[in-house]
């Protein structure tokens, strides 16, 4: 039986998809400065490495990422930091995957080694589908024992091989690349999460897997998003939407609905950074201005407050009027600011 996606498009996910789209128009028409590229790209690789292995049950926090990424000392497990280091290399590693033609069985499991490598209690099971049935379970106290509570059973260990290979055959397919890239992405991620093809390391897998399918599509092109941290967020809602396909008979319009909602709110994370600081120069396309963290909150102030006077941004720094003078210049010669009136009541705004 060939793999088919059973979902609605729902006026929920219609009205998600919208907001999307939208918000991504606004992040891809801003002429952001290499600096603040380079943050947004570094904090979305930090923070989906931390919310990905965080769900999975990682201690390692939001700092020792960091750290970690820089290649410094952090005292954690070996586990841990292993886990960290490798989803970090994976996505780094997104845009080399990106460039096969196709997601085939050897990319996929290439993907899967990348996630778990040094991490597994049997190495042999990095980079292989399982050789035995697993499930996805809680301990809940019963009486004076704990008692394993199976909350999914997914399919039999034989099917496994069978059961990839029709996915990822729809996936290749006219048919896949015709579906919005957001809704591609919700389809990958729940379907290997239902197949559980792994001993472990299914999670990150298919947490990989949707942002390496927003990549190759070009709608992340840019890698600004952080999709994992929704989940991270409440791990109680995002376990509870994929439990809805079984209660649902299959169908994943609940989950789609829910994944798009976490789309939006990375989408809208970016914009509202991007709406904030990310004032486009005035100057020939393909240029750019490096700005300084100063001139960074001069224009942050000039825009929360309409206007800012010379004196007002001395008494914000602690600095002489020459010394401000000296900021401003540069942004009034890319046109991002101007200076209204004269003497005592000039003043500087946001150019027309």
């Amino acid at each position: 039986m060939k793999f088919k996606p059973n979902y609605s498009i729902t006026d929920k996910i219609l009205n998600n998809i919208s907001q999307i789209m939208a918000g991504r128009e606004i992040i891809e028409s801003s002429k952001l400065i290499p600096k603040w590229e380079l943050k947004l790209k570094k904090e979305a690789r930090i923070h989906n490495a931390h919310s990905s292995t965080s769900i999975e049950g990682n201690r390692l926090t939001i700092e020792q990422v960091v750290a970690l990424s820089e290649d410094k000392s952090v005292a954690a497990t070996e586990k841990d930091k292993k886990e960290v280091l490798n989803y970090l290399k994976a996505l780094d590693l997104i845009p080399i995957y990106a460039g096969q033609k196709t997601i085939d069985i050897k990319l996929f499991l290439k993907i899967h080694e990348a996630v778990t490598a040094g991490t597994l209690k049997d190495n042999q099971a990095s980079g292989a589908f399982r050789n035995q049935q697993v499930f996805i379970g809680r301990r809940v106290l019963s009486g004076t024992q704990l008692k394993e509570i199976v909350e999914y059973m997914p399919p039999d260990t034989n099917d496994v091989p069978r059961l990839v290979a029709e996915f990822l055959d729809w996936l290749n397919s006219d048919k896949a690349k015709e579906a919005n890239p957001v809704i591609l992405a919700g389809i990958v991620h729940y379907e290997i999460a239902r197949i559980h093809p792994f001993i472990d390391g299914n999670g990150r897998t298919a947490r990989l897997m949707a942002s390496l399918i927003l990549y190759k599509s070009g709608f992340d092109h840019r890698r600004f998003f952080s999709l994992d941290d929704h989940y991270d967020e409440d791990r109680v809602s995002y376990y509870a939407a994929l439990k809805t396909v079984q209660a649902n008979q299959g169908d994943i319009t609940e989950w789609l609905e829910y994944f798009t909602e976490g789309v939006l709110n990375s989408i809208n994370k970016v914009k509202d950074f991007i709406v904030r600081i990310g004032i486009s120069p005035k100057i020939e396309d393909g240029e750019r201005i490096e700005l300084t963290q100063k001139q960074i909150k001069i224009l942050e102030r000039i825009k929360d407050k309409g206007g800012v006077s010379n004196k007002d941004l001395r008494k914000m720094f602690g600095v002489s009027r020459q010394a401000i003078l000296k900021e401003v210049s540069k942004l009034i010669a890319a046109k991002l600011i101007e200076l209204v009136g004269k003497g005592r009541n000039a003043y500087y705004k946001i150019s027309d």
